[in-house]
């Protein structure tokens, strides 16, 4: 259970650090992203304003209706014909119809709109994603990023097609209507204002304890998330161990939480509407009395009061009370799409990894005088492209894969070193073994050679460059990794063999695979290499998951090869049946092998000995042995490498 609390507490830090605070410049970024369709914007405001006005008139029209048509029919009065009532009658209903038309219109212009902005928003959190530095997706869980994609857009979309307009339509609905009841009678409106202050300040009370309890909300969906996506990635585990009651509760503790936020956010949201609207009928009940005395005492305080305009103006009673009611929803449903957006926006605005690179990798020619030059096409040659700046030169050096690290200092955070003073070199061709305990530095290693972080002192050079002049993509490109931790996509085997290369033909995979004797499996396969994978292959077994990664770092065609543990899950008698492969795919390459099954090393040029960070032993196989040192006692099994 230790390793799970450990694991909570990464993600409530994840969900925590996506949350900045500044609703205002928040709800002003959210803005900006409607500059784009700025025609469509006016036009579903024109929709929205004429939709209010057409509403508000049609109602208004009801007293006019009452007062001088209805009435003077029921007195018999000649003055107004049925003809009149019905042609007024018919100008209310198409009032009322355009209002429907133009809110259909508007919905219609908004809905498309907001769901391409959703569109783009995506499209920019996914791009900002992929240039973000290893460090992030160590620091921050996958459930918690995935829970910005999807609730946290989901409740900005709402926002966008919903909240704000809305809010936007009510007001104008509540001052449209504001105006045609000063229009009908003053005095009246008085008793409508006083009920307003009244609701105003119970919006204020209730609606602020309900918006902090919704941002709680959303931050305790990001946490449930991240759990939930981590339990259904180690399922296997949780059962092999028979941890299901352990992990129930702990998913109860953390769902606890969440229900917690939720019910006090919607037990204030929920009883915010009762109040309103028990409010609002007892507003309606006093005017309708004290309208109802006006009339029956011929009272003209205020303006002119007849049936018809009593009845219309009790109408906008109704029709204004209910939008403050849905004001104060709306805020809700605003203040927790802010808590996602603002989350949104941090991973947006997360600092990319940076590349201070300007050495290139480019396709070369080579003559026979050893002059290296660039080519336009594919060669099947390679060479480093360095300006200098200071002679305003260019000059191009041989891809050969050749690795150095001079006195390196590393740690992943300030307080703790992994690498103290690490020097080696890795000669074109050799074949350097990294080998020590579990946490003795041998992966830090390559994720330094790769730059998934740059090193705290000392340097790296590559084909005697400083790695840190070369842009990151090319220094990559020039790698090929097999890790210890298979991932496949979902696509093909083909394709995901190729994802080394997308531009390799069908041979050259073929030919990759042949090479990590991965092609007799495949063949056997439903579809051979065009067999689906899904569920990071879960239809494969992990050996043959390990295979395609091998094939996928042969069909780049590297330099330089990174083995992590590359056959730490392929059993003793396949791993023997790929060694001619991977000796094929070593040949003439620079290599650096990760293992703890020394056997696999044996034939290594070189091979380090690690511990607590520190190179205590360098030298091959049988320089190794004779020194009888901690190599002779991993070896000879008298040092457990754990």
């Amino acid at each position: 259970m230790s390793r799970r609390k450990k694991k909570e507490g990464i993600l409530s830090a994840g969900a925590g650090k996506f949350a900045v605070g500044h609703p205002m410049a928040t709800f002003k970024r959210i803005l900006s992203y409607f500059k784009p369709y700025k025609g469509r914007v006016i036009l579903a405001g024109i929709s929205l304003v004429l939709n209010v006005a057409a509403t508000v008139g049609g109602t208004f029209m009801l007293s006019v209706i009452i007062d001088d048509y209805i009435g003077p029919l029921a007195s018999g009065s000649s003055a107004v014909t049925m003809g009149d009532f019905a042609m007024m009658t018919g100008v209310m209903a198409s009032l009322y119809l355009i209002g429907v038309l133009l809110h259909y219109a508007y919905n219609w212009i908004i809905v498309n709109m907001t769901t391409k902005i959703q569109r783009n928003i995506r499209d920019q959190m996914f791009e900002s994603m992929q240039k973000l530095p290893v460090r992030f997706f160590d620091t921050h869980a996958n459930g918690d990023i995935m829970s910005c994609y999807t609730n946290d857009t989901d409740t900005l979309r709402e926002l966008m097609a919903n909240g704000v307009p809305y809010l936007i339509s009510n007001g104008l609905t509540v001052l449209a209507i504001f105006v045609a009841m000063m229009i009908i009678n003053w005095l009246l409106t008085l008793f409508i204002v006083v009920m307003l202050v009244i609701m105003f300040f119970i919006v204020k009370y209730v609606g602020g304890k309900s918006g902090k309890h919704f941002v709680r909300q959303q931050k305790a969906i990001g946490v449930l998330d991240g759990y939930v996506e981590e339990h259904i990635e180690g399922m296997r585990v949780v059962k092999v161990f028979c941890h299901e009651d352990a992990e129930k509760e702990a998913f109860d503790g953390i769902n606890a939480k969440l229900r917690g936020a939720s019910r006090k956010a919607h037990t204030y949201a929920n009883v915010l509407m009762p109040i309103l609207g028990n409010i609002g009928y007892i507003n309606y009940a006093i005017t309708a009395i004290v309208g109802a005395l006006f009339i029956a005492a011929d009272i003209r305080v205020g303006g002119i009061m007849g049936l018809g305009s009593l009845i219309a103006f009790l109408q906008f009673s109704r029709q204004f009370s209910a939008p403050i009611g849905q004001m104060s929803q709306q805020m809700n449903s605003i203040l927790m799409a802010l808590a996602g957006a603002e989350r949104i926006f941090a991973l947006i605005d997360s600092e990319p990894e940076k590349d201070e690179g300007y050495v290139t990798l480019v396709n070369a020619r080579e003559d026979e005088q050893g002059n290296i030059t660039e080519s336009d096409t594919r060669t099947g040659e390679w060479a480093w492209k360095h300006y200098h700046k200071a002679t305003d030169s260019t000059t191009y050096v041989k891809w050969t894969g050749e690795v150095e690290f001079e006195d390196v200092t590393f740690g992943y955070v300030p307080e703790k070193t992994v690498l103290h003073d690490v020097s080696l070199v890795a000669k074109p061709g050799q074949k350097i073994a990294l080998v020590g305990s579990t946490g003795a530095g041998k992966t830090t290693i390559t994720n330094l050679i790769n730059r998934f972080y740059d090193v705290d002192e000392g340097k790296i050079r590559y084909d005697n460059i400083n790695i840190q002049k070369i842009k990151k993509p090319d220094l990559r490109r020039s790698l090929g990794m097999v890790l210890q931790d298979t991932h496949l996509f979902t696509g093909t085997v083909r394709d995901n063999i190729r994802y080394g290369n997308l531009n390799a033909t069908d041979e050259e995979v073929e030919k990759a695979a042949k090479l990590a004797n991965a092609d007799a499996f495949i063949r056997h396969l439903p579809q051979g290499y065009d067999t689906m994978l899904s569920g990071d292959g879960a239809n494969l077994s992990q050996g043959q998951r390990q295979l395609l990664s091998i094939a996928r770092a042969a069909v780049a065609d590297p330099p330089v090869l990174i083995l992590d543990e590359a056959t730490s899950s392929i059993d003793t008698r396949t791993e023997k049946l790929i060694e001619k492969g991977m000796d094929s795919l070593m040949h003439g390459r620079t290599v650096f092998i990760i293992a703890h099954r020394l056997s696999t090393v044996r034939n290594a040029d070189v091979i380090l000995v690690l511990e607590h960070g520190e190179i205590i032993e360098r030298g091959n196989h049988d320089e190794l042995l004779a020194q009888r040192g901690r190599y002779y006692q991993l070896y000879t099994g008298a040092f457990e490498l754990e």
